[in-house]
Protein backbone atom coordinates (compact mmCIF):
# COMPACT_ATOMS: atom_id res chain seq x y z
CA UNK A 1 0.00 0.00 0.00
CA UNK A 2 1.48 3.36 -1.25
CA UNK A 3 2.13 5.81 1.47
CA UNK A 4 2.41 10.04 0.86
CA UNK A 5 3.64 13.17 2.52
CA UNK A 6 2.51 16.59 1.53
CA UNK A 7 5.61 18.75 0.29
CA UNK A 8 4.52 22.55 -0.61
CA UNK A 9 1.00 21.69 -1.32
CA UNK A 10 1.42 18.12 -3.38
CA UNK A 11 0.92 14.49 -2.47
CA UNK A 12 3.95 12.96 -3.39
CA UNK A 13 4.79 8.83 -2.90
CA UNK A 14 7.22 7.44 -0.28
CA UNK A 15 9.27 5.15 -1.57
CA UNK A 16 12.19 2.83 -0.17
CA UNK A 17 15.88 2.55 -0.26
CA UNK A 18 18.48 -0.01 -1.86
CA UNK A 19 18.67 -1.85 1.68
CA UNK A 20 14.97 -2.21 2.32
CA UNK A 21 15.23 -3.95 -1.44
CA UNK A 22 18.38 -5.92 -0.44
CA UNK A 23 16.73 -6.84 3.05
CA UNK A 24 13.17 -8.24 1.13
CA UNK A 25 15.64 -10.28 -1.73
CA UNK A 26 17.67 -11.68 1.23
CA UNK A 27 14.52 -12.80 2.38
CA UNK A 28 12.78 -14.32 -0.38
CA UNK A 29 15.55 -15.97 -1.47
CA UNK A 30 15.78 -17.60 1.91
CA UNK A 31 12.30 -18.30 1.69
CA UNK A 32 13.16 -20.33 -1.46
CA UNK A 33 16.68 -21.71 -0.62
CA UNK A 34 14.93 -23.49 2.64
CA UNK A 35 11.67 -24.36 1.58
CA UNK A 36 11.48 -24.68 -1.68
CA UNK A 37 9.05 -22.01 -2.53
CA UNK A 38 9.90 -18.35 -3.51
CA UNK A 39 6.94 -15.95 -1.91
CA UNK A 40 5.08 -13.43 -4.29
CA UNK A 41 5.93 -10.45 -2.00
CA UNK A 42 7.83 -10.47 1.34
CA UNK A 43 6.16 -8.34 4.52
CA UNK A 44 9.58 -6.17 5.79
CA UNK A 45 9.54 -3.56 8.94
CA UNK A 46 11.74 -0.60 8.36
CA UNK A 47 13.62 0.83 11.27
CA UNK A 48 11.65 3.57 11.16
CA UNK A 49 8.41 1.45 11.83
CA UNK A 50 7.12 1.14 8.63
CA UNK A 51 6.03 -1.89 7.04
CA UNK A 52 6.44 -3.11 3.64
CA UNK A 53 4.92 -5.43 1.22
CA UNK A 54 7.13 -5.52 -1.24
CA UNK A 55 7.03 -7.75 -4.71
CA UNK A 56 9.81 -10.14 -6.05
CA UNK A 57 10.40 -9.62 -9.48
CA UNK A 58 12.45 -12.52 -9.78
CA UNK A 59 13.07 -16.18 -8.36
CA UNK A 60 15.37 -18.89 -9.51
CA UNK A 61 16.97 -21.53 -8.00
CA UNK A 62 19.97 -24.43 -8.18
CA UNK A 63 21.67 -27.09 -6.43
CA UNK A 64 22.29 -25.10 -3.46
CA UNK A 65 21.92 -21.54 -3.80
CA UNK A 66 18.87 -19.62 -4.51
CA UNK A 67 18.40 -16.06 -5.67
CA UNK A 68 15.59 -13.04 -5.80
CA UNK A 69 15.30 -9.94 -6.89
CA UNK A 70 13.38 -6.13 -5.46
CA UNK A 71 13.39 -3.30 -7.78
CA UNK A 72 14.17 0.01 -5.93
CA UNK A 73 11.26 2.90 -5.94
CA UNK A 74 12.19 5.91 -4.54
CA UNK A 75 8.66 7.34 -4.74
CA UNK A 76 8.40 10.93 -6.43
CA UNK A 77 11.79 11.42 -4.80
CA UNK A 78 14.34 12.50 -7.69
CA UNK A 79 16.72 8.83 -7.46
CA UNK A 80 19.01 7.60 -10.00
CA UNK A 81 18.32 3.90 -8.30
CA UNK A 82 15.08 3.88 -8.75
CA UNK A 83 14.45 1.01 -11.19
CA UNK A 84 17.43 -1.26 -10.99
CA UNK A 85 16.73 -4.70 -9.72
CA UNK A 86 18.53 -5.50 -6.26
CA UNK A 87 19.65 -8.79 -6.00
CA UNK A 88 19.89 -11.50 -3.36
CA UNK A 89 21.45 -14.43 -3.81
CA UNK A 90 21.92 -17.33 -0.64
CA UNK A 91 24.47 -20.36 -0.57
CA UNK A 92 24.52 -22.84 2.13
CA UNK A 93 27.79 -22.21 4.43
CA UNK A 94 29.94 -24.35 6.68
CA UNK A 95 30.41 -21.51 9.56
CA UNK A 96 27.35 -20.66 11.03
CA UNK A 97 25.25 -17.30 11.26
CA UNK A 98 25.07 -15.06 8.14
CA UNK A 99 27.89 -13.97 6.10
CA UNK A 100 26.89 -11.11 3.61
CA UNK A 101 29.20 -9.60 0.98
CA UNK A 102 28.47 -7.87 -2.38
CA UNK A 103 28.46 -8.76 -5.74
CA UNK A 104 28.23 -7.69 -9.83
CA UNK A 105 27.24 -3.50 -9.17
CA UNK A 106 27.62 -3.09 -5.26
CA UNK A 107 30.73 -0.55 -4.93
CA UNK A 108 33.87 -1.64 -3.46
CA UNK A 109 35.05 0.65 -0.55
CA UNK A 110 39.06 1.55 -1.47
CA UNK A 111 39.69 4.06 0.86
CA UNK A 112 39.57 4.74 4.55
CA UNK A 113 36.87 6.42 6.54
CA UNK A 114 33.56 5.41 5.12
CA UNK A 115 30.81 3.11 6.61
CA UNK A 116 32.38 0.26 5.55
CA UNK A 117 36.36 -0.84 6.17
CA UNK A 118 38.49 -0.74 3.15
CA UNK A 119 37.66 -3.84 1.19
CA UNK A 120 34.55 -4.43 2.18
CA UNK A 121 31.35 -4.08 -0.24
CA UNK A 122 29.56 -0.78 -0.16
CA UNK A 123 26.82 -2.45 1.94
CA UNK A 124 26.33 0.11 5.10
CA UNK A 125 25.82 -0.78 8.67
CA UNK A 126 21.78 -0.54 8.62
CA UNK A 127 21.15 -2.06 5.64
CA UNK A 128 23.52 -5.33 6.65
CA UNK A 129 21.68 -5.75 9.86
CA UNK A 130 18.27 -5.78 7.71
CA UNK A 131 19.70 -8.33 5.80
CA UNK A 132 20.83 -10.39 9.21
CA UNK A 133 17.80 -10.15 11.58
CA UNK A 134 15.13 -11.06 8.04
CA UNK A 135 17.46 -14.27 7.01
CA UNK A 136 17.58 -15.14 10.36
CA UNK A 137 13.62 -15.04 11.18
CA UNK A 138 13.30 -17.27 7.96
CA UNK A 139 15.95 -19.83 9.68
CA UNK A 140 14.05 -20.07 12.69
CA UNK A 141 10.83 -20.44 11.08
CA UNK A 142 12.05 -23.42 9.22
CA UNK A 143 14.77 -24.60 12.41
CA UNK A 144 17.78 -24.15 10.17
CA UNK A 145 20.88 -23.68 12.45
CA UNK A 146 23.21 -24.04 9.57
CA UNK A 147 25.40 -20.91 8.31
CA UNK A 148 24.54 -19.33 5.22
CA UNK A 149 26.24 -16.73 2.86
CA UNK A 150 24.21 -13.91 1.18
CA UNK A 151 25.48 -11.75 -1.83
CA UNK A 152 23.97 -8.55 -2.53
CA UNK A 153 23.84 -7.30 -6.56
CA UNK A 154 22.65 -5.22 -8.54
CA UNK A 155 24.22 -5.30 -12.33
CA UNK A 156 22.90 -2.00 -13.28
CA UNK A 157 24.96 -0.36 -10.19
CA UNK A 158 27.78 -0.37 -12.54
CA UNK A 159 26.82 2.15 -14.51
CA UNK A 160 24.00 3.90 -11.78
CA UNK A 161 26.99 4.68 -9.71
CA UNK A 162 28.83 7.05 -12.37
CA UNK A 163 26.05 9.60 -11.59
CA UNK A 164 26.84 9.21 -8.10
CA UNK A 165 29.41 10.44 -5.36
CA UNK A 166 30.87 6.88 -5.27
CA UNK A 167 34.07 7.32 -7.67
CA UNK A 168 35.02 10.51 -5.84
CA UNK A 169 34.44 8.56 -2.50
CA UNK A 170 36.55 5.96 -3.59
CA UNK A 171 33.37 2.99 -4.00
CA UNK A 172 34.51 1.54 -7.29
CA UNK A 173 32.24 -0.79 -9.35
CA UNK A 174 28.98 -0.12 -8.45
CA UNK A 175 26.33 1.95 -6.07
CA UNK A 176 26.45 1.56 -2.45
CA UNK A 177 23.35 -0.22 -0.32
CA UNK A 178 22.24 2.78 1.58
CA UNK A 179 19.35 3.94 3.98
CA UNK A 180 18.91 4.51 8.03
CA UNK A 181 15.18 4.55 7.77
CA UNK A 182 14.65 1.85 5.29
CA UNK A 183 11.68 4.88 3.56
CA UNK A 184 12.64 7.36 1.16
CA UNK A 185 10.52 10.12 1.84
CA UNK A 186 10.07 13.18 -1.04
CA UNK A 187 10.53 16.67 1.00
CA UNK A 188 11.21 20.00 -0.51
CA UNK A 189 13.83 22.53 1.19
CA UNK A 190 11.02 25.08 2.21
CA UNK A 191 8.77 22.10 3.64
CA UNK A 192 12.06 20.73 6.25
CA UNK A 193 12.48 24.71 7.17
CA UNK A 194 9.36 25.12 7.53
CA UNK A 195 9.30 22.05 9.98
CA UNK A 196 12.78 23.74 11.84
CA UNK A 197 10.72 26.84 12.36
CA UNK A 198 7.94 25.01 13.90
CA UNK A 199 9.94 22.99 16.37
CA UNK A 200 11.92 26.32 17.51
CA UNK A 201 9.03 28.04 17.99
CA UNK A 202 7.71 25.61 20.41
CA UNK A 203 11.34 25.62 22.49
CA UNK A 204 10.64 29.70 22.22
CA UNK A 205 7.38 28.84 23.05
CA UNK A 206 8.72 26.76 26.53
CA UNK A 207 10.20 29.77 27.15
CA UNK A 208 14.02 28.82 26.00
CA UNK A 209 15.79 31.76 25.51
CA UNK A 210 18.85 29.51 24.03
CA UNK A 211 18.91 26.97 21.44
CA UNK A 212 20.21 23.88 21.29
CA UNK A 213 21.04 22.96 17.40
CA UNK A 214 22.50 19.70 15.35
CA UNK A 215 22.63 18.61 12.04
CA UNK A 216 21.17 15.04 12.38
CA UNK A 217 20.97 11.66 14.11
CA UNK A 218 24.94 11.94 14.29
CA UNK A 219 24.90 14.77 16.15
CA UNK A 220 21.62 13.85 18.47
CA UNK A 221 23.91 10.14 19.53
CA UNK A 222 27.50 12.12 19.85
CA UNK A 223 24.65 15.17 22.90
CA UNK A 224 23.28 11.80 24.44
CA UNK A 225 26.38 9.45 24.49
CA UNK A 226 29.20 11.86 24.78
CA UNK A 227 28.32 14.82 26.61
CA UNK A 228 25.15 13.56 28.68
CA UNK A 229 22.75 15.79 26.93
CA UNK A 230 19.30 14.68 26.66
CA UNK A 231 18.50 14.01 22.91
CA UNK A 232 14.54 16.66 23.49
CA UNK A 233 16.76 19.72 24.19
CA UNK A 234 18.27 19.74 20.28
CA UNK A 235 16.50 20.62 17.13
CA UNK A 236 17.77 18.73 14.18
CA UNK A 237 18.73 21.10 11.58
CA UNK A 238 19.88 19.11 8.53
CA UNK A 239 21.91 21.45 6.40
CA UNK A 240 19.95 24.25 6.90
CA UNK A 241 22.32 25.95 9.40
CA UNK A 242 21.78 29.70 8.46
CA UNK A 243 18.39 29.49 7.71
CA UNK A 244 18.02 27.85 11.17
CA UNK A 245 20.09 30.93 12.59
CA UNK A 246 17.78 33.27 10.70
CA UNK A 247 15.05 31.58 12.60
CA UNK A 248 16.14 31.50 16.14
CA UNK A 249 17.11 35.23 15.65
CA UNK A 250 13.61 36.36 13.95
CA UNK A 251 12.18 34.15 17.06
CA UNK A 252 14.06 36.19 19.87
CA UNK A 253 16.03 33.03 20.82
CA UNK A 254 19.66 35.09 22.87
CA UNK A 255 21.84 32.53 21.87
CA UNK A 256 22.52 29.12 19.68
CA UNK A 257 25.44 26.24 19.93
CA UNK A 258 25.59 24.36 17.13
CA UNK A 259 26.94 21.10 18.13
CA UNK A 260 27.84 18.59 14.66
CA UNK A 261 30.68 16.13 13.19
CA UNK A 262 33.43 18.11 11.90
CA UNK A 263 31.97 16.87 8.40
CA UNK A 264 29.51 19.21 8.30
CA UNK A 265 30.92 21.79 10.64
CA UNK A 266 34.13 22.31 8.47
CA UNK A 267 31.91 23.43 5.53
CA UNK A 268 31.02 26.63 7.72
CA UNK A 269 34.72 27.73 8.07
CA UNK A 270 34.03 28.28 3.92
CA UNK A 271 31.43 30.24 4.67
CA UNK A 272 28.83 27.15 4.01
CA UNK A 273 25.39 27.63 5.71
CA UNK A 274 23.90 25.34 3.64
CA UNK A 275 26.08 22.25 4.20
CA UNK A 276 24.27 19.79 1.69
CA UNK A 277 26.82 17.75 -0.96
CA UNK A 278 24.60 19.30 -4.26
CA UNK A 279 26.25 23.05 -2.99
CA UNK A 280 29.64 21.86 -2.96
CA UNK A 281 31.46 19.09 -1.16
CA UNK A 282 34.85 20.74 0.37
CA UNK A 283 35.27 19.25 3.49
CA UNK A 284 38.84 17.79 3.32
CA UNK A 285 40.29 21.16 0.65
CA UNK A 286 39.16 23.31 3.90
CA UNK A 287 40.75 21.14 6.57
CA UNK A 288 43.58 21.47 3.66
CA UNK A 289 44.01 24.88 3.80
CA UNK A 290 43.77 25.00 7.00
CA UNK A 291 46.68 22.76 7.61
CA UNK A 292 49.27 24.03 4.87
CA UNK A 293 48.74 27.47 6.81
CA UNK A 294 50.00 26.04 10.10
CA UNK A 295 52.45 24.51 8.37
CA UNK A 296 51.90 20.91 7.03
CA UNK A 297 53.80 19.64 4.53
CA UNK A 298 53.08 19.75 1.38
CA UNK A 299 53.69 15.72 0.91
CA UNK A 300 51.47 15.37 3.67
CA UNK A 301 49.18 18.15 2.32
CA UNK A 302 48.89 15.66 -0.92
CA UNK A 303 47.72 13.06 0.82
CA UNK A 304 45.06 14.96 3.04
CA UNK A 305 43.42 16.20 -0.13
CA UNK A 306 43.09 12.57 -1.51
CA UNK A 307 41.20 11.53 1.56
CA UNK A 308 37.85 10.93 1.44
CA UNK A 309 36.70 11.64 4.92
CA UNK A 310 38.16 14.17 7.67
CA UNK A 311 39.02 11.52 10.03
CA UNK A 312 41.46 10.34 7.82
CA UNK A 313 42.46 13.55 7.01
CA UNK A 314 42.90 14.22 10.84
CA UNK A 315 44.88 11.37 11.32
CA UNK A 316 47.01 12.74 8.65
CA UNK A 317 47.07 16.27 10.42
CA UNK A 318 47.75 14.96 13.96
CA UNK A 319 50.69 12.59 12.53
CA UNK A 320 52.47 15.64 11.13
CA UNK A 321 52.26 17.84 14.26
CA UNK A 322 49.65 20.60 13.26
CA UNK A 323 46.44 18.92 14.88
CA UNK A 324 46.06 21.68 17.55
CA UNK A 325 46.84 24.69 15.35
CA UNK A 326 44.47 23.52 12.39
CA UNK A 327 41.35 22.98 14.41
CA UNK A 328 41.99 25.87 16.23
CA UNK A 329 42.10 27.67 12.93
CA UNK A 330 39.00 25.80 11.62
CA UNK A 331 37.32 26.89 14.39
CA UNK A 332 37.92 30.05 14.78
CA UNK A 333 36.47 30.52 10.90
CA UNK A 334 33.56 28.57 12.07
CA UNK A 335 32.74 31.11 14.80
CA UNK A 336 33.53 34.28 12.46
CA UNK A 337 31.22 32.57 10.05
CA UNK A 338 28.28 31.73 12.35
CA UNK A 339 28.02 34.99 14.15
CA UNK A 340 28.29 37.16 10.89
CA UNK A 341 25.11 35.26 9.46
CA UNK A 342 23.30 35.38 12.69
CA UNK A 343 23.86 39.35 13.82
CA UNK A 344 23.67 41.01 16.33
CA UNK A 345 21.50 39.88 19.18
CA UNK A 346 22.07 36.22 18.67
CA UNK A 347 25.32 34.50 20.56
CA UNK A 348 26.60 31.41 18.50
CA UNK A 349 29.11 28.77 19.34
CA UNK A 350 29.90 25.30 18.05
CA UNK A 351 31.25 22.02 19.02
CA UNK A 352 32.90 19.90 16.38
CA UNK A 353 33.12 16.20 17.07
CA UNK A 354 34.36 13.41 15.02
CA UNK A 355 33.39 9.66 15.44
CA UNK A 356 36.52 8.75 15.89
CA UNK A 357 38.38 11.46 17.75
CA UNK A 358 35.70 12.56 19.89
CA UNK A 359 35.56 16.35 20.90
CA UNK A 360 37.66 17.77 18.34
CA UNK A 361 37.24 21.57 19.12
CA UNK A 362 34.83 23.82 20.78
CA UNK A 363 34.27 27.85 20.67
CA UNK A 364 35.25 29.31 23.48
CA UNK A 365 32.06 30.81 24.78
CA UNK A 366 30.32 26.90 23.98
CA UNK A 367 30.53 25.47 27.35
CA UNK A 368 28.88 28.92 28.74
CA UNK A 369 26.07 28.30 26.25
CA UNK A 370 25.99 24.86 26.98
CA UNK A 371 25.30 25.33 30.30
CA UNK A 372 22.74 27.78 29.46
CA UNK A 373 20.64 25.48 27.51
CA UNK A 374 20.72 22.71 29.64
CA UNK A 375 19.23 24.68 33.02
CA UNK A 376 16.76 25.84 30.84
Amino acid sequence: MDRYVTVDGKRMRMGYTTGSCAAAASKAAACLLLTGHAPETVSLLTPKGIPLELPIREAESGGGWARCAVEKDGGDDPDVTTGALIYAELRYAEAPGVEIDGGVGVGRVTKPGLDQPVGAAAINSTPRRMIRENVEEICRLVDYRGGLRVVISAPAGVEIAKKTFNPRLGIVGGISILGTTGIVEPMSEKALVETIRVELRQRRAEGREYALLTPGNYGSDFLKGSLGVEEKLAVQVSNFIGDSLDICRDLGFRGALLVGHVGKLVKIAGNMLNTHSKYGDCRVELLGAHAGAAGLTPEALGRVLDCVSCDEALRIIREGGFWDETLRRVTERVAHNLAHRAGEGLETGAILFSNVYGVLSETENARALMKKITEG
